[in-house]
């Protein structure tokens, strides 16, 4: 099925099946969201802790980028 035709089929929708399916989707995007952070976190924790995550300033930080 493609978008378009995904579309279609909500524009035959009434409109309290349409707002439903609107905020069954919002909340969808948000769970993936969280997802997405929580994964990340985990993998700085796990560099964090195989020591692969640097400490400084700004300044050291632009030091090592143009150094």
């Amino acid at each position: 099925m493609t978008i378009e035709q995904v579309l279609e089929s909500i524009d035959s929708l009434g409109i309290d099946d349409q707002v439903y399916l609107l905020e069954v989707l919002s909340k969808r995007m948000i769970e993936l969201r969280r997802r997405s952070i929580a994964e990340r976190a985990k993998e700085a924790e796990k560099d964090y802790k195989k020591g692969k995550v640097k400490r400084g300033s700004v300044d050291d930080l632009w030091k090592d980028l143009n150094g």
